[in-house]
């Protein structure tokens, strides 16, 4: 049971209304997580805009969920991982690569070099080196690309976060664990 209570999207006013009605529309469904965020107007803000902007933004919304599934396993978030598994599978990225990806592999060498930087940042919890840089960047992985996974990661632990910490019931078909820390 969720250590916040899950707010009825019916009992709220304003902007946070607002946005529980924007992500009803968007998942067809208000998911847990965003019920419990929404104990926070500010925290809720923040969240489904990070969302949608990175969701607009230059990695897409395929690799975006990759990049969720491998930080959501790392971090031992199931919430996180059955949600991006679902969603990346909605997204058109295969079972497979899904569950590749959890593990932070890919056979696309170009997309397995950002997925090793991204859990060499959760790793290092930011600290990586120069060389960590440079060798997404000699994938042909731009600037802009390499800040956005940065933010990417800020944001699913944010998320991974949130949904651990608050014990927070997954709603979306589960996936199993496998290489959290």
């Amino acid at each position: 049971m969720s250590r916040v209570p899950l707010l009825d999207p019916a009992a709220t006013t304003g902007a946070v209304r607002e946005q529980l009605d924007q992500i009803h529309a968007t998942f067809g469904a208000t998911p847990a997580m965003f019920r419990a965020v929404a104990s926070s107007p500010a925290a809720l803000a923040s969240m489904w805009g990070a969302f949608g902007a990175l969701g607009g933004g230059a990695l897409g919304a395929a690799l975006g969920e990759q990049i969720a599934v491998a930080v959501a396993d790392r971090n031992g978030c199931e919430y996180c991982l059955a949600a991006h598994t679902a969603l990346g599978r909605r997204a058109g990225v295969g079972r497979e690569a899904m569950a590749d990806a959890q593990e932070g592999r890919s056979d696309d060498p170009r997309t397995q070099a950002l997925l090793t930087f991204v859990l060499r940042l959760v790793d290092a919890r930011g600290h990586v080196s120069a060389q960590d840089v440079e060798a997404v960047r000699e994938h042909g992985w731009s600037d802009e690309e390499v800040v956005e996974a940065i933010a990417h990661v800020a944001l699913n632990l944010f998320t991974n976060y949130v949904n651990v910490a608050l014990d927070v019931p997954v709603d979306f078909p589960t996936v199993r664990l496998r290489r959290a820390a």
